[in-house]
């Protein structure tokens, strides 16, 4: 496909019946993945960037990837990260054992399922515009993960609220937006409320710039192949690892078949999380990520 007939075919339209329609119903990548891109929060608890969502690649439909993971900490001290099967549309044990929980009818329960509950991740394409606290990343094209904040930002763009507001894609490269990231410390977590689009404009004003661009995009459709996803049965058994094998749910108390013989050597203290992004996105994931390797 050439830049002109992306240029004809990236529809907002298309865009939001995409979005309408998902909420009616590769390799993997680790913390170190130099190709993600993340923002930095200064000593006075501020963090500023200038970044360009990017339209998406060829061969792909849509500027984005949606990913559902879980990351809880157990009662062994041991932390439970992993994508969620339900991504792609399959059965996944911490969804079912929630389930359970949740309709127990038992407030107890209720509560240990909203602290395992699936959190949602975002991944685009981003143009790194301005970054001061990393300025080796600008001009760069990156990835970019965020939660749903953030992309409540790009719905909002979108589908604007009030009728003297006009809509934008900010993943078009002519008539799409730079994302002004402005980023705070909020009762402990990052917070991007201030976050915001500037006026509609170009990325570049030469079409072969822009084309340089796009070339230099990913493929997003790593993150949902099913490379990118353990089976039912590595999810089961590391959940049971880090349950100890034991599922109570009410006051009914079930040994789970499949328990390790050896049971995992693990510090029983738990590791407190840190003040990290609120919102399941990129630095609260890296943390988990990081804790799960250690």
């Amino acid at each position: 496909m050439s830049l002109s007939t992306l240029k004809k075919s990236n529809s907002l339209d298309k865009l939001l019946g995409a979005v309408q329609a998902d909420s009616g119903g590769g390799e993997k990548k680790s913390y170190k993945d130099d190709r993600l891109w993340k923002p930095v929060m200064d000593k006075s608890g501020n963090g500023y960037a200038v970044v360009r969502f990017l339209p998406a690649v060829e061969g792909e439909d849509m500027p984005w990837a949606k990913v559902w993971n879980h990351a809880f900490q157990g009662p062994t001290g041991q932390w439970y990260i992993e994508n969620s099967l339900t991504t792609v549309g399959q059965n996944d044990p911490v969804s079912e054992m929630n389930s359970a929980y949740w309709n127990s009818g038992v407030e107890s329960d209720k509560e240990i399922a909203r602290k395992q509950k699936r959190k949602l991740q975002y991944f685009a394409n981003i143009y790194v515009v301005e970054d001061s606290a990393n300025p080796e990343n600008e001009g760069k094209v990156m990835l970019y993960r965020f939660g749903k904040k953030i992309f409540d930002k790009c719905m909002e763009a979108m589908q604007p609220a009030f009728k003297d507001e006009t809509a934008v894609n900010p993943f078009d490269f002519w008539e799409g937006a730079n994302f002004k990231l402005k980023l705070r410390m909020v009762e402990g977590y990052w917070n991007y409320d201030k976050s915001e689009f500037s006026a509609p404009s170009p990325l570049f004003d030469d079409d072969d710039q822009l084309e340089e661009v796009w070339k230099k995009q990913y493929p997003l459709s790593e993150f949902t192949s099913e490379t990118n996803f353990k089976s039912y049965e590595e999810l089961k058994k590391r959940l049971d690892m880090v349950l100890v094998g034991t599922v109570k749910v009410g006051n009914a108390t079930e040994v789970m078949e499949d328990v390790p013989w050896d049971e995992p050597k693990v510090d029983t203290k738990p590791t407190p999380a840190p003040a990290v992004d609120n919102d399941g996105s990129e630095d609260t994931m890296s943390y988990f990520e990081k804790l799960a390797k250690e």
